[in-house]
């Protein structure tokens, strides 16, 4: 309703904010209970003098206690509001104007008891407000208080409890420990609307409540009206956020305080006093601006600082803006290939070369991506190899949850890091949250040596080389669908024998064909007979010169070419490049010669029944959810890192054809099932028993092959293939 009648932007934030917290004060003890219901309700009914009212209630907020009392018009219906203080309502506001149903939506909103809301619903309701777009652009996406708390337990909040439960013993060493989490200081250098410092607030101040109520309990002190501002001594000074939009800084720095009102309701409960910070004297510092720009330690010095925490933007290498694209060539100007990696990647840098000499702990929730695929070695090998971090505790990848609307649909990790100098503790938690003590996190987060495997042009042993197929760049001319290709024989049947069928990764797993015209292999004669196929020549032609691509520009002279042309002499194995991460197996596959494959698969020409059933094995699929890349969630299969890096294993001519029998009991399982596609059967809840079964005993071998008879889990399966990786590398070196 205000957008609509013109009030919009940073007024419009602003606005939003300060209703935001009277609402949330009258509730909350803040104001009298129920002042700002009552003061909304005494307007006039169809509203024209509600924006004057706000307006002068908001000048009374930040009218200090001296200045009052020289007000002698002021009426009790303002005095009764007390001085906020802060900077909340510092500046004059253009207040909008009201009618009758947003009078009644306000006062609807008062009707709402505040003082149950939880920190969560700032992040989700200025995620709730932003369109889509909006939300890509900026990679903003909130974190819910469970996600936030995977973080804060490892990397602070567990190991406080653990010292408070052992000062207990001793007061002065209590006393010290107090002293010590007064001065712990909190960086979000992506804080959005704040939920990282809100609930690290929290936390914190619910471990000094119990240190204070234990001290009491315990007759080490006793604690009185008067002198509780000096013994709560933790205050939202000690925080720190950066953020690039206006409105979530607005939103960090009211919900702070509101956050510590909450506190010190808590604290009334407890001891049966009122304890009340108003005026605001403290303030968290958020800072609006680039973090990627900024100096941090102009915000926060390292020698204050004790913890970075954070959400960092989640925008994909290749949507980024100008800007960001900037911001990356800004932080990783040292780092070759940099334009590979996603935005989230600069806040690991800049941390990493921030807390240099320091013992400041760093964790972020980021996507998978920054321990999957090409991107681990492009960022990790500089963080490891020059700004001498290690990796403290991990949460595996995990499904993203919050509570806001349009919730991110993506898959995250949780990294916390520290220099190597300043942690000994590893711990590793899976998707399910349980822990397991690591004697080593490498980039891939796993329990194993540290590698990073690198982009690599040849496989890393002696196998078959593997390529793309077909990538025509012809603008769709060349292919057909069935009926499409029936179609145009009507009109040049002597085609016929140009048609060959074509196969990407979609019609591969789906079970179905298109056809590509081939005139590759035509003499100028030949051509010339066939009017239909020369009209798609040209309007190929005619798609290459349109291009701004010079490459396929250049490529327009010869237009009944390939770009790209992988055209195999016999059967030959066929990998799509993107598949779902639902399947336990990425379905694969012999293709006959005569099929054309697209460049959305990978083929292997020379590839036998041996190495389809190693490739096909979840030895292999367990090297290929840990390295590969994603697409969204999906596998992201790639020659340069996946496949020209998996470590094969010497056999004899037995093992061989072990392997080979059990491949073809793959095959034949499927063959059961003609009118099924890939996709059904290689469904999770779909899968056929005699195919799973085929699978298993494959899977069995194959294991047998590396070793892992006993391996517990696939972490302990990438762990060995990550040491025989290493080896490999050495030996090649």
């Amino acid at each position: 309703a205000l957008k609509a009648n013109g009030y919009f932007g940073h007024e419009l934030e602003v606005y939003l904010v300060r209703l935001l917290f009277c609402l949330f004060a009258d509730d909350t003890g803040i104001f009298p209970s129920g002042a700002f219901y009552n003061y909304v309700e005494n307007s006039k009914q169809d509203g024209s003098d509600l924006s004057a009212r706000i307006g002068k209630l908001f000048d009374v907020l930040n009218m200090p206690d001296d200045v009052r009392k020289m007000q002698a018009l002021l009426t009790p219906d303002l005095k009764q509001f007390r001085y906020i203080n802060g900077g909340l309502f510092a500046d004059r506001l253009y207040t909008p104007d009201y009618n009758a149903a947003m009078r009644k939506t306000l006062i609807e909103c008062c009707d709402f008891d505040w003082a149950a809301i939880s920190p969560a619903i700032f992040g989700a309701m200025f995620q709730g407000v932003m369109n889509p777009d909006e939300r890509r652009a900026l990679g903003a996406h909130y974190t819910s208080e469970e996600n936030i708390l995977k973080l804060a337990n490892p990397l602070f909040l567990d190991s406080l409890w653990e010292e408070f439960e052992d000062a207990k013993h001793d007061a002065k060493t209590l006393e010290a420990f107090h002293g010590k989490i007064s001065r712990l200081k909190f960086l979000d250098p992506a804080c959005g609307c704040g939920n990282f410092l809100i609930i690290t607030y929290k936390e914190l101040r619910r471990l000094e409540i119990e240190l204070l109520k234990f001290r009491q309990e315990s007759a080490q002190m006793q604690i009185m009206a008067a002198d509780f501002n000096e013994l709560a001594k933790v205050n939202v000074g000690q925080f720190y956020g950066i953020e690039y939009e206006d409105f979530p800084c607005q939103i960090a720095r009211v919900g702070m305080w509101l956050t510590d009102h909450l506190m010190n309701n808590r604290v009334a409960e407890l001891f049966g006093m009122p304890f009340c910070r108003l005026p605001l004297a403290e303030s968290a510092t958020i800072v609006r601006g680039n973090a990627l720009a900024l100096d941090w330690a102009e915000i926060v010095p390292k020698s204050e600082l004790s913890y970075i925490i954070g959400n960092p933007p989640f925008v994909g290498a290749r949507i980024m803006n100008a800007e960001q694209k900037e911001d990356m060539g800004a932080v990783f100007a040292d780092v070759k290939n940099y334009g590979n990696l996603d935005y989230v990647t600069a806040w690991y840098k800049k941390a990493a070369e921030y807390i240099g000499g320091t013992n400041i702990k760093v964790a972020f929730v980021s996507t998978n991506s920054v321990s999957q695929g090409e991107q681990v070695a492009l960022l990790w090998k500089p963080l490891f190899e020059d700004c001498k971090i290690k990796i403290d505790f991990a949460y595996r990848t995990f499904k993203w949850s919050n509570e806001a609307k349009g919730k991110a649909a993506v898959h995250c990790v949780i990294i916390g890091f520290s220099m190597n100098t300043v942690s000994a503790e590893n711990i590793i938690y899976d998707e399910d949250g349980v822990p397991a003590e690591a004697v080593n996190i490498n980039p891939y987060l796993i329990n194993a040596d540290t590698v990073f495997i690198e982009s690599r042009t040849k496989p890393i042993c002696d196998v078959p080389e593997i390529g793309i197929g077909n990538k025509p760049i012809d603008g769709g001319f060349y292919l057909f669908t069935e009926e499409e290709r029936d179609a145009f024989l009507l009109k040049e049947p002597q085609d016929a024998d140009l048609f060959r069928p074509w196969i990407g990764s979609h019609e591969f797993i789906n079970r179905y064909c298109r056809y590509c015209l081939w005139l590759g292999d035509c003499t100028p004669s030949e051509l010339k007979a066939r009017p239909e196929a020369l009209k798609r020549i040209a309007a190929v032609r005619d798609f290459r010169l349109s291009s701004v691509s010079a490459g396929t520009r250049k490529i327009a002279d010869v237009p009944t070419r390939f770009h790209v042309e992988n055209m195999p002499i016999s059967n030959y194995l066929l990998i799509p490049r993107v598949s779902s991460e639902r399947r336990r197996y990425i379905p694969i596959g012999f293709i006959g010669k005569n099929t054309f494959s697209s460049d959305s698969v990978h083929i292997i020409p020379d590839a036998t029944l041996y190495h389809f059933g190693i490739l096909t094995s979840n030895v292999h699929m367990a090297w290929v959810r840990t390295v590969c890349g994603r697409l969204k969630s999906d596998y992201r299969y790639s020659k340069d890192v996946v496949y020209n890096n998996f470590p094969w294993v010497d056999v004899n001519d037995e093992q061989r054809k072990l392997i080979e029998d059990l491949a073809q009991g793959v095959l034949d399982a499927r063959a059961a099932y003609p009118d099924s596609s890939l996709a059904d059967l290689y469904d999770p809840l779909a899968m056929p028993p005699g195919l799973l079964k085929a699978h298993q005993r494959l899977d069995r071998a194959v294991m047998k092959l590396y070793g892992g008879e006993n391996w517990k889990s696939e972490a302990e399966c990438v762990a060995a293939l990550m040491e025989r990786y290493k080896a490999l590398t050495e030996e090649n070196e």
